[in-house]
């Protein structure tokens, strides 16, 4: 067993709570730019520290007058933008907690969470969004107010508080102490019926100080992020609450469509995204280029990168390296790092496990990828690479005022400021992942002498073959997701002779790689998913993961599905992860297939 504890490096204040992040920062910096909101030719239009205070004082007072009571829940379904934080925070003020729901969550999963949480009112950012929550208004009990923000309710709510004084909104701003609860979120449910994780404002309070000062270079003076991933989730919850703490500028980008046009007119020095964000922008950057002609300077250009990227590793680059480094430092990296907006130096990457080649090339275009590595029980990160400790391949080490342990089985657990106060209304599941402090997480993982951790995968998803060889699926699936075609892939096998996989198609990226290919671009799914050349590519793909892993772990046969997993279908959570139990139901008849009557040879079973 292996453990580091890192002391906080800022003492707690027990009275704190989620709004003095706010506050403070205005005593700091009240005319320093916390937001940028688009304007309606391109550009951005600055929100200082001062003026966002202003704003979510308004609006809190409006929820006083509108009879919000300190501890209410308000029910919140939004997607990324300016408003997620302001309604955060005007909550805060006001005595409230959020719970947040996914704009893409469905009725039933609506009317769940609001009755599971006990809440007292909703707001909605869309007419849609009212209309699925309208489908199961009459079911629910207790819901006071559902405020509609495409009919403009926020600004009347802002408009109708002046009947609150000064001092009454600072009595009920500062009634929540440091072990109140600050939110409820909702686990997106991957395994079963999702549970309401209780974070406390400590949990936002402690940690923002404390990674603060731990990635003080990522939030030096200067420094913005346009953030993309849902505000629902914890990870861009998190980091929108630092950033006001740190006083970053935040922009939002809701439409991934529209996102490279708006990195490079806001210009972020840092990123927040998921391993599969830095997929698509390399598979997207090769197969313009392939279009292009440029296609064996693109992977050239590539390998260059990582050898780069290794050889600063190892102490020194060859000056033959430096040269050719140079040169495609003009050709192509230039180039990608302009389409990001020329100023990202940093980004930091949660959620699954970055591949060590784009981890090397990315860092030799001048941007480091933070690996982090938390859930929603920590409020987001437990650990996280730092930019003056920076160890590719790993997670990094834990965050100051958090601890990590690996017991022998691998699994690993957390302690420290960011650890949740347990399951809403559920004393059992709480007992079930809480070791005295520690947080048992579920996942596995090592770690090495300096304290860094790696994920190796979940624990309940580990498959044991049917010659008791213990397989971790993520090992196989990442890289295999790494290719440009590529959509999802679940890695199948447990008790079973050998391991296999289920391989959906990426539509987005699919109909240029077949132009590429000198194919039809616009070949349906179900046709690509039994065309030879594709074939051939996923086998390509499995190759380069099996030649990772031994024999007994490998891949030795796939099927290509017609079909994409989506949230939708019911495949994928809210935050893309893949619901692998029922995945692994539905399409229970393709797995079988692929052992029945089989030979253990490595070979393709193609579309079901």
């Amino acid at each position: 067993m292996k453990e580091f504890v890192v002391p906080a490096v800022v003492t707690a204040d027990p009275d704190a709570n989620a709004s003095d992040l706010l506050v403070d920062r205005v005593a700091l910096t009240p005319e320093g730019a916390l937001f940028s909101l688009p304007t309606a030719d391109g550009g951005w239009s600055d929100v200082t520290a001062r003026e966002f205070h202003e704003q979510v004082v308004a609006l809190a007072k409006g929820f006083v007058a509108a009879g919000v009571e300190p501890g209410d829940k308000i029910g919140f379904m939004c997607k990324v933008r300016y408003e997620w934080t302001l309604v955060d925070f005007a909550a805060w003020f006001a005595g409230a907690v959020l719970v947040p729901i996914y704009e893409t969550s469905s009725p039933s999963q609506i009317q769940y969470i609001l009755e599971n949480s006990e809440a007292h009112h909703i707001i909605v950012e869309t007419a849609e969004h009212f209309a699925r929550y309208d489908e199961i208004a009459g079911d629910i009990d207790g819901i006071g107010h559902v405020w509609q923000m495409h009919v403009g309710d926020l600004e009347k709510l802002a408009g109708s508080g002046s009947g609150v004084s000064d001092d009454d909104l600072e009595a009920r701003r500062t009634t929540a102490k440091g072990s109140d609860v600050a939110t409820l979120i909702y686990t997106s449910g991957s395994t079963g019926t999702p549970k309401g994780v209780l974070l406390t404002h400590s949990n936002f309070v402690e940690l923002s100080r404390n990674a603060a000062v731990a990635m003080k270079e990522v939030l030096a003076p200067g420094a913005s992020t346009l953030l993309f991933i849902t505000t629902a989730h914890i990870f861009a919850r998190f980091i929108s609450i630092l950033a006001v703490h740190g006083g970053a500028r935040v922009g939002h980008q809701a439409d991934t469509k529209q996102l490279l046009p708006a990195l490079g007119s806001f210009k972020p020095t840092f990123l927040l995204a998921v391993p599969r964000v830095f997929e698509k922008v390399y598979n997207s950057a090769e197969q313009k280029a392939e279009a292009g002609g440029k296609g064996k300077i693109f992977r050239k250009a590539a390998d260059v990168a990582v050898a780069h990227s290794q050889a600063l590793d190892a102490g020194s680059v060859p000056l033959g390296l430096k040269l050719q480094f140079a040169l495609f430092d003009r050709l192509v990296y230039s180039k990608l790092r302009a389409a990001m907006g020329g100023n990202v130096v940093y980004a930091v990457s949660g959620s699954a496990p970055l591949g060590l080649r784009l981890a090397h090339f990315f860092r030799s275009l001048g941007i480091k990828i933070l690996e982090g590595y938390g859930l929603t029980e920590t409020t987001a990160p437990a650990t996280v690479n730092l930019v003056d400790r920076f160890k590719i391949g790993t997670t990094g080490p834990a965050l100051p005022g958090v601890g990590v342990k690996i017991e022998d089985d691998g699994e690993i657990l957390v302690k420290g400021v960011n650890v949740f106060g347990g399951y809403w209304k559920n004393p059992q599941a709480t007992a079930e992942v809480m070791d005295g402090e520690w947080f048992r997480t579920g996942d596995i993982g090592t770690l090495d002498d300096d304290g860094y951790v790696t994920i190796t995968g979940r624990k309940k998803e580990i498959l044991v073959t049917a010659g008791g060889k213990n397989v971790a699926p993520a090992a196989l699936e990442d890289p295999i997701r790494a290719n440009p075609i590529v959509g999802q892939v679940v890695v199948v096998g447990d008790q079973k002779p050998f391991i296999s996989a289920l391989v959906t198609l990426d539509s987005e990226m699919l109909p240029t790689w077949l132009s590429n290919n000198n194919e039809d671009s616009s070949m349906s799914l179900a046709d690509a998913a039994q065309h030879p050349k594709v074939i051939a590519e996923v086998q390509r793909a499995v190759d380069a993961a099996n030649s990772r892993v031994s024999r007994a772990e490998s891949v030795r046969k796939f099927t290509i599905l017609a079909t994409e997993f989506s949230e939708a279908s019911g495949h994928l959570t809210p935050k893309m992860s893949i619901k692998r139990h029922v995945i692994t139901a539905d399409f229970a008849d393709v797995i079988e297939g692929m052992y029945t009557g089989s030979p253990q040879t490595q070979g393709v079973s193609i579309q079901h």
